[in-house]
């Protein structure tokens, strides 16, 4: 087998032009952009390089007496519980039926060329791209199925859950592959080969949630959910706590919606940049408490080159689903429920120490309804309240009313209203 350095190659874009300088701002921060596919690299080839760049695979639980939440879900594992094999009904049998339940996607390869390139396999750039799907694909399953669906392997494929599979199959007649993603995110520098950012992708599911949108009306729409992005300026990559305007989001779901309804299902996504080297450490107590959020969608991050996705933390440990195993493209749609299934699903428990993820992420949320919508922004300004200056992001109200005008005109407010006191954001300009 040739060198992995042969095999990837980071590159610096040039600023010569406007496309180039649009590339740029995907790969701030330590992202860098991945060159050259290696799709006839063996699985065990890429299992070996990720490992490097990431570190060496952790895998099971951690700890045996903290609490572990996943996706909104807490499990309060015992001592005895987890130094035996898991009985079935156990608290430690539940949270591996809820990880394996969630919908992994991963490098695929022999699907039909992307757009007019030769990429057949998108091995060694397209893990970002993956883990930005299975985030979307949770979203759908959640709403679709609810949170406490569970995957029956004794039992046919239930035809929602199967078209969900569908939407993200590889091929451009499927509405959320990795060709559509790449097409609808050709402005934010999204191309076949090579490697972006967390901003870059979140910017890109919007403008592909937008464009089904527009494709058809809302009860026969692919994206039965409203995207919308949380962030503190224009490119996303500039510094300062993002910030969430009720009144924009509300926009947004009155947008979606064409005026049927006063409010839809959004997916709130929040690109972030929360240091320069490494993940500042007073803003990992806040990204553990963000899993505590029965909104929670979990986080895209990893390190530079090598995209995971973290959906459940165990103390400052994050437990995640790796799109880095390399599969055959497989076609699972609602008429194939004896199709098999088990490439989108995973058994085994990795973590990584949150500590070392790279400063460039994005948190997500799903809410399902106005009332979740309010009683997440309960929780986010609390989260704000607490964190002691550094908060990941903020809520307000309005653009003119500030935080004063939430607090006084929202209808979030409630009695776990956090203090008025003020903190100096501590976020560092880049």
């Amino acid at each position: 087998m040739k060198a992995m350095c042969d095999r990837f190659l980071p590159s610096k874009c040039s600023s010569s032009s406007t496309a180039d300088e649009k590339r740029d701002r995907s790969t701030l921060n330590g992202w860098t952009v991945i060159v050259n596919t290696a799709s006839s690299m063996a699985s065990g080839a890429i299992r070996r390089f990720q490992d490097r760049v990431l570190g060496p695979s952790r895998t099971g639980i951690p700890s045996t007496t903290s609490e572990i939440w996943l996706l909104g879900v807490c499990y309060k594992i015992s001592e005895a519980e987890s130094s035996e094999e898991a009985d079935a009904g156990s608290v430690l049998d539940a949270f591996r039926q809820d990880f394996s339940s969630l919908i992994l996607i991963t490098y695929r390869r022999g699907f039909e060329p992307i757009g007019e390139t030769t990429y057949t396999s998108d091995v060694g750039w397209g893990c970002m791209l993956r883990s930005g799907q299975m985030l979307f694909a949770q979203a759908l399953l959640f709403q679709r199925l609810g949170r406490s669906w569970r995957k029956k392997e004794s039992e046919p494929s239930e035809e929602e859950y199967l078209e969900i599979l569908e939407l993200f199959g590889d091929s451009g007649a499927s509405a959320f592959s990795i060709h559509n993603l790449i097409l609808a995110g050709e402005s934010y520098g999204l191309a076949a080969g090579s490697w972006v950012g967390p901003y870059a992708v979140c910017r890109s599911w919007e403008s592909l949630a937008r464009k089904k949108r527009e494709e058809t009306d809302v009860e026969h729409c692919s994206c039965s959910m409203a995207v919308h992005i949380i962030s503190g300026s224009e490119d996303g990559e500039r510094g300062g706590a993002p910030i969430l305007c009720i009144e924009d989001v509300t926009k947004t779901c009155l947008e979606y919606s064409e005026g049927e309804t006063e409010w839809a299902s959004v997916l709130l996504l929040v690109p972030l940049v929360l240091g320069l080297d490494k993940v500042n450490p007073r803003y990992i107590p806040s990204l553990i408490a963000t899993f505590t959020f029965p909104q929670s969608l979990g986080i895209l991050g990893g390190k530079p080159g090598a995209s995971t996705y973290i959906v459940g933390v165990q103390e400052d440990k994050g437990f995640y689903l790796d799109p880095h195993d390399v599969q055959q493209v497989v076609t699972v749609n609602k008429e194939t429920k004896d199709a098999d299934t088990s490439s989108y699903h995973c058994n085994t428990l990795r973590y990584v120490p949150l500590e070392s993820l790279d400063p460039s992420l994005a948190l997500g949320f799903y809410c399902r309804d106005k009332d979740d919508f309010d009683d997440f922004c309960i929780r986010a300004r609390k989260l704000a309240g607490d964190a002691n200056g550094a908060p990941l992001f903020t809520v307000t109200q309005s653009h003119r009313g500030g935080e004063r005008g939430i607090a006084e005109t929202s209808s979030v407010a409630s009695s776990t209203e956090i203090s008025g006191e003020e903190h100096e954001d501590d976020w560092q300009l880049l």
